[in-house]
């Protein structure tokens, strides 16, 4: 008979001291201290994570995407200084190849006496410069030094922001194999330029022509740049500009395409214009339509083997240009026009007429520079006016890309 009394009796008090815990919990600074513990667990697991994955986000998207398209606004200015550089035959005037050494230029009369002496022991001052006075050569030399030293700026550009950002996690892991490539492919341009430097400091007792870089090697060298640049500013616009959300139908389906094979076709008529760089082959016929008399001229097909003429003869680099010039065009124009028949946002129709005005504008550049036989300042715009196109082409891309659900 106690025994159930007693149980009765811890049943009751055990229920009472429930209901006062439970109103203990419900004051308000109960609920301020769990709430508080919970906070500090998420934040402490939170921290956790952080520190174990990577945080890009669309904050630091937009970071990446203003780093890299800077570095594409470096590597155009490479171009365009690697353009003119070729165009006031400058690019043979250095020597040699210091990463660091070369950094700071001859200082007093004496080290610009002992570059002067380095370079007049090569082909270019012997065959073509055997009068050059020592101011005329540190003009040439300064033309190269700013070349390089931009080249290194690039690099810079390229490789210290890619380690801050890699320790700080901003990359994902697709970013992060698009930056070890765009980096690689940096040091890779660099050790490029020097390769074909080398080419034209080579003696070449069997050739009596000028002395010149390889086409081969200078096409390689402006391509390797045309490619990084393309990278960066692809990636970079993707990661600024929203992708607007086209509806699909069939001829927005042709239209990007089309705009792909039309920046396919620039690229290739730009990089057609490091071979007519490297033989000088604007020289050659400075009439336009025609070709001195003929549409077809009698010399298109002069070197034996066939193929050896697309690469190494003038007249034949010349023809293909004019030939790929008028396609890019031709592309553009159609690209204009078969756009008008797609209901595209704003921005994607204003990139399509800049790449369309700039087309037309490029191709004016590129006759008048030939009729003038080729002054050294309307054949640096014309270069340049090849890599603005491109970069609408680019931008066109970038516009008209599908969205990813």
């Amino acid at each position: 008979m106690v025994l159930p009394v007693l149980r009765l009796v811890v049943s009751c008090r055990c229920q009472t001291a429930w209901r006062n815990l439970q109103q203990i919990q419900r004051t308000p600074l109960r609920q301020w201290l769990l709430k508080r513990r919970q906070t500090t667990v998420t934040t402490e697991s939170g921290s956790a994570s952080a520190r174990s994955v990577s945080i890009p986000n669309a904050a630091t998207d937009r970071v990446i995407g203003r780093w890299l398209l800077g570095c594409s606004g470096l590597v155009l200015g490479a171009v365009v200084l690697g353009g003119v550089t070729r165009l006031t035959e400058s690019g043979l005037s250095m020597v040699d190849w210091h990463l660091v050494k070369e950094m700071k230029p001859p200082q007093t009369q004496a080290e610009w006496e002992e570059e002067f002496s380095k370079y007049q022991q090569f082909p270019e001052f012997k065959i073509m410069n055997h009068d050059m006075t020592l101011n005329e050569f540190k003009f040439i030399f300064y033309m190269e030094w700013g070349h390089r030293m931009w080249g290194r700026l690039v690099g810079l550009a390229y490789i210290l922001p890619a380690v801050y950002f890699w320790r700080r996690r901003y990359f994902s892991r697709s970013m992060k194999a698009r930056v070890l490539g765009l980096c690689g492919f940096v040091v890779f341009q660099g050790l490029l330029g020097w390769y074909m430097v080398k080419s034209g400091l080579e003696e070449k007792p069997e050739s009596y022509d000028v002395p010149r870089v390889s086409q081969y090697r200078l096409a390689a060298h402006l391509g390797s740049a045309l490619l990084l640049y393309c990278a960066s500013l692809w990636t970079g616009l993707t990661l600024m500009l929203p992708a607007t959300k086209i509806p699909d139908s069939r001829h927005l389906l042709h239209l990007r395409r089309f705009a792909k094979v039309t920046g396919g076709l620039v690229f290739l008529t730009a990089l057609s214009g490091a071979f007519v760089a490297g033989l000088d082959a604007g020289l050659v016929y400075n009439s336009f339509p025609k070709m001195g008399e003929r549409w077809i001229p009698d010399d298109l097909l002069a070197f034996s083997p066939t193929i050896k003429n697309v690469f190494e003869n003038p007249t034949t680099v010349q023809f293909d240009h004019r030939i790929l010039g008028i396609g890019s065009l031709t592309a553009i124009t159609g690209l204009y026009l078969f756009s008008r028949r797609v209901l595209l946002p704003r921005r994607a129709k204003i990139a399509i007429g800049c790449l369309t005005a700039m087309a037309y504008t490029q191709v004016v550049l590129g006759i008048s520079t030939l009729l003038l036989y080729v002054p050294t300042p309307l054949a640096a715009t014309h270069q340049s006016g090849s890599v603005a196109l491109l970069t609408f082409a680019i931008w066109v891309l970038a516009e008209l890309r599908k969205v990813v659900k």
